[in-house]
């Protein structure tokens, strides 16, 4: 097998909405100022008793049904994510004992925003290498677990949600044509979450229940970001990363039907379109209606476009992503 083919996909949002009106009741702004700054009108949030895996579940569940695959044909199911249920066991196993996957490998990986096109990567050499046939891969992150709802700068930008994409290895479609990844480890400190890993752990006194302690005063367990750098960077990276990925296969952004951004901010798609001199028409946008869901992003927005038609079985698709590490990157698919 040296192809690979798209089967499917799949979404699982949360019910809860969190509009730009119900923002003003929580933090100083307004629909007015959020809409200008990163063009986001609402967004899916988890409950309190709803995790990364339940998401994760409702898509991979709804890709295995529309591409009427039984779940013990899977070989492998790789979640991208950034925000798992636990420290372990991974989302992935947790999907896997879910949904019945019993024939299947089961690991998360974590590039953040970029996670799901990282994932496709490493897809790719999996199925390429024999290791597995059929892969569920699902890029699912729930950041409002790690939101500041006071810091007005972050808490208006994330939303909740996973998608997935069912593959299986083709002897006679390739659908996945080129990949490019990238990432800088020296800008760790402007896109991160400081504390809540093993370098600031979560604190407690012997024999005590844990407590915030130092993670709640210097090293906080919730998003910290720096939106100019983190601005000029994204719109650099991922323009860069969407030429690279289309010179590896010999295409460029006029062969496009339609390139599939990252929905972090409607100021950056718009940035990074102008640079690609792609017009309205070739450019996907729903960071309107979910915010910025991470990993989940590309994935979801894909769904969309397929489901509503504006993606037909032949058009040549990009996904492209930038996120914490920092880290991006590009897939260009033939539909």
């Amino acid at each position: 097998m040296t192809g690979i083919k798209f089967l499917s996909t799949g979404v699982g949002l949360p019910e809860n909405v969190l509009t730009n009106a119900d923002l003003e009741k929580m933090v100083e702004t307004s629909d007015q100022w959020i809409t200008e700054r990163t063009g986001i009108k609402t967004r899916r949030i988890a409950s309190d008793k709803q995790a990364t895996s339940d998401f994760s579940i409702a898509a991979a569940r709804q890709a295995l049904s529309r591409a009427g695959i039984a779940p013990e044909t899977v070989d492998a199911v790789v979640v991208a994510t950034c925000t798992p249920d636990h420290l372990m066991p991974s989302v992935a196993c947790l999907v896997q004992r879910a949904l019945g996957l019993k024939n299947a490998f089961a690991f998360d990986l974590e590039a953040a925003c970029s996670g799901f096109i990282f994932g496709l990567a490493c897809v790719n050499g999996l199925m390429r290498s024999g290791a597995a046939k059929t892969v569920l891969l699902i890029g699912a992150d729930t950041l409002s677990k790690f939101t500041d709802w006071t810091d007005r700068g972050t808490c208006v930008l994330f939303g909740d949600g996973a998608g997935a994409a069912l593959l299986q290895a083709s002897d006679r479609d390739d659908n996945l044509l080129a990949v490019h990844l990238g990432s800088d480890g020296s800008f760790t400190d402007i896109l991160n979450i400081p504390g809540g890993g093993s370098r600031h752990p979560l604190q407690r006194s012997k024999n005590a229940p844990f407590t915030t302690g130092e993670v709640a005063g210097n090293f906080p367990p919730y998003i910290h970001m720096e939106g100019k750098e983190i601005f000029k960077n994204a719109v650099l990276r991922m323009a860069e990363a969407a030429d690279s990925a289309l010179k590896k296969c010999g295409k460029t952004s006029d062969d496009l039907r339609l390139l599939i951004p990252h929905q972090a901010n409607l100021r950056i798609i718009d940035a990074v379109a102008k640079r690609m001199k792609l017009g309205d028409d070739k450019v996907f946008r729903n960071v309107q209606k979910y915010g910025n869901m991470s990993a989940a992003t590309t994935v979801i927005a894909l769904d969309e476009a397929v489901q509503g038609g504006v993606v037909k079985r032949g058009d040549l698709v990009e996904l492209i992503a930038f996120g914490g590490g920092l880290t991006w990157g590009a897939a260009v698919l033939r539909w």
